[in-house]
């Protein structure tokens, strides 16, 4: 009587203690995470839990029935007539254990009880106590759930082989197909692990073979021993998950099991993938390996596309480029013009001498040079920055000053860690290293007339109001210097990548010794960033930003709906401009208003020759290494027809063409004659060191 009333506390514990299906469900967690696009679409699944391999729970008729008849004559044979405890199979099981042959006698309902008990589960034969407690969960389990549940969950919850646990995990891993999908000699092979879930391939083999004859479906073992050498000994399959976004897992962490919503638009993510791989693909041959991508909406600041590394041959392939800090290159030139002109000190048509300059700095002498070694002489700030001239972005940093400008680029979020000292005059042609998210994002403020807001990944994220950091005037001159085609051309051509069917206004940089190539630009509603180069910091090999990043900005580009130009703020005056002299042709020019000027006047330092190289103050050092008749200075001029160069009140010759002048220690002048003698210019240098031997 105790023993009965003992058993029928028991039962009515299980029966208040057994979950229902429907939480057994809820509380499954895949050890998989899963990233969906903004309409809900998957874009990414990737491994978060590495302890067992989980994948998604699959209902009962999703399951293949041959898969269903192996598994109840392998495990419970009289499974849909007991109600949870086969006292049959239990009392062969005892027979059979007292013969030196264990078994348990469990049925698929008591090895479901087992599988949902927390903890640790008993390895091994159980006690009779254990085994007790077993039946009477079974026999709670039974009275709340119906069959067709009980064999669904047992099959999801199940271990089946090594790490693998749930039917899907192993369909997918063992034989590369979905549960629904599985054949009979399959079926087999999965029913005859469920006892032994690490056994031998021979023996699950054995098992499979007898299992079949069992239900009448083999005749011959070949076919199943043969398939159980090759899925149980040979690597799991891959499974066949979309895999568009994987460096957003380690942007987003999310758990096992999640299902996080992005802002990502997975059409766009595809296609931006695509053409920044067709893009390497291209650049193979000039050692480009690595690239990134992003596209952010302008008005949301949402993140439509991702593209942190599709470099196939990358020797960094878990580098996300999207946030790996690189030398900006001449990507922060219009930033630094920006807030010029919203200073006052530059207006677009301010002319900027793109002659040789060199400046003292406590290292030594900074000479800044243009990407193609030439001088222009007196330029245009639209055209210096349009043609991305780098002498006159140093002069331009001088007039700003280096600390009001690394103050702008850490308020507009590029995060330079080191003090502006650091990074000295070469500021001006991006020497910085920022992260490609941050540098889209100024560039998004400049589309949004000035105005920084924070991008998103999510669309939980909370929207900030942000801060305008550049004046809309300002941010309106930058945007349409850059959209214009043919305040480039002296720089890129008429026909290059950044020229769009739409108005588009771009930028490119490359950074030093070819190590970056960047393409900065947005449209009225979206902001386009790439970069290309080398994760590990290899230099490329003769790719320029217009070679190298543009063509993909390019195809980016034309994926998003074009735009019209923005609207010209009220603050933004059109006035018609001629220069004197015509250093360039007469145009329209846009001033913030009270800056405008309908004439450009060179003053007097401006007006006529010019000594370019030499530039005055220069410091050059002889090379004792080198004899002294191999060491010369090249003496430039520009506007010089008819003048003679004198060195050191010595004549030298016209000075119409570049001449050479053999280095010697000392103070030199260098001085431009006309017919008359009168100088029309002059520089002073010093060379310094010993004379090379001879």
């Amino acid at each position: 009587m105790r023993y009965a009333l003992l058993a029928l506390v028991l039962l009515l514990a299980a029966c208040s203690a057994a979950p229902a299906p429907a939480e057994v469900r809820a509380g499954w967690r895949s050890s998989e995470a899963q990233l969906l696009d903004r309409h809900g679409t998957v874009i990414q699944q990737s491994r978060i839990d590495t302890n067992q391999r989980r994948l998604a729970w699959t209902p009962l008729d999703a399951i293949s029935p041959e898969l269903r008849a192996a598994v109840i004559a392998a495990e419970d044979r009289r499974f849909y007539t007991h109600h949870g405890v086969d006292w049959t199979a239990l009392a062969t099981a005892l027979r059979d254990t007292l013969g030196g042959d264990p078994r348990g006698g469990s049925t698929l309902s008591m090895q479901l009880g087992s599988l949902l008990e927390p903890g640790d589960r008993p390895s091994g034969m159980r006690s009779p106590w254990q085994k007790l407690a077993q039946m009477v969960t079974a026999l709670g389990l039974e009275r709340r759930w119906r069959k067709h549940e009980i064999i669904e969950a047992y099959l999801n919850l199940a271990p089946w082989r090594g790490e693998l646990v749930g039917i899907d995990a192993a369909s997918r891993i063992l034989f590369g197909k979905s549960p629904a999908r599985l054949d009979r000699n399959e079926s087999l092979l999965l029913a005859s692990l469920l006892r032994a879930p690490n056994a031998s391939a021979e023996r699950v083999a054995g098992r499979a073979c007898a299992l079949g004859r069992q239900l009448g479906w083999l005749r011959d073992c070949v076919t199943v021993r043969a398939l159980a050498l090759a899925r149980l000994h040979g690597p799991g399959q891959t499974v066949d998950a979309p895999r568009l976004a994987p460096e957003l897992i380690a942007q987003l962490a999310p758990a096992a099991g999640a299902r996080v919503l992005t802002t990502l638009d997975g059409r766009l993510q595809a296609a931006v993938r695509q053409q920044l791989t067709l893009q390497l693909a291209q650049l193979a041959g000039r050692n480009v390996r690595d690239g990134a991508a992003v596209i952010i909406d302008n008005a949301s600041g949402d993140i439509l596309a991702w593209v942190g590394n599709p470099g196939a041959g990358s020797g960094a392939a878990f580098v996300d480029g999207v946030i790996a800090p690189r030398q900006a290159g001449s990507t922060l030139k219009p930033l630094l013009y920006a807030l010029a002109i919203e200073q006052g000190l530059l207006t677009a048509a301010s002319p900027l001498a793109d002659t040789p300059v060199a400046l003292t700095t406590s290292a030594g002498q900074y000479v800044p040079q243009n990407y193609d070694r030439r001088f222009r002489g007196p330029v245009s700030v639209r055209t210096a920055l349009a043609a991305s001239l780098n002498i006159p972005a140093v002069r331009a940093q001088m007039l700003v000053g280096l600390e009001p400008f690394h103050q702008r680029l850490n308020d507009l979020g590029l995060s330079l860690p080191l003090p502006a000292a650091h990074y000295g005059h070469g500021l001006a042609l991006g020497s910085a290293e920022v992260r490609l998210i941050d540098l889209a994002n100024a560039y998004r403020a400049l589309a949004n007339a000035g105005r920084l807001r924070p991008w998103r990944l999510t669309p939980t994220t909370p929207s900030a109001p942000g801060q305008t950091l550049i004046s809309p005037a300002a941010s309106w001159i930058i945007a349409d210097i850059l959209a214009d085609p043919l305040a480039r051309a002296s720089g890129f051509g008429l026909d290059s990548p950044l020229a769009t069917a739409r108005w588009a206004a771009v930028k490119t940089g490359t950074s030093k010794d070819m190590r970056d190539n960047w393409a900065i630009g947005f449209n009225g509603r979206y902001t386009v960033g790439v970069w290309v180069g080398n994760a590990d910091g290899e230099a490329m090999w003769d790719v320029s930003g217009v070679s190298g990043a543009a063509p993909a900005w390019r195809a980016i580009m034309d994926l998003l709906p074009g735009t019209d130009a923005p609207a010209m703020p009220a603050d933004v005056v059109r006035q018609a401009i001629h220069f004197m002299p015509a250093i360039e042709a007469p145009r329209t020019e846009y001033f913030v208003a009270g800056t405008q000027r309908n004439r450009i006047e060179l003053g007097k330092g401006w007006a006529g020759p010019s000594i370019l190289y030499p530039s005055d103050g220069m410091i050059l050092a002889l090379d004792p290494d080198i004899s002294a008749g191999r060491q010369q200075l090249w003496l430039r001029a520009s506007d010089a027809d008819g003048l003679i160069w004198q060195m050191n009140g010595e004549k030298l010759g016209q000075a119409r063409a570049s001449t050479a002048w053999p280095l010697r220690s000392g103070r030199h002048t260098l001085a431009l004659l006309d017919a008359r003698g009168a100088v029309r210019d002059t520089v002073r240098f010093e060379v310094r060191g010993q004379t090379g031997r001879r």
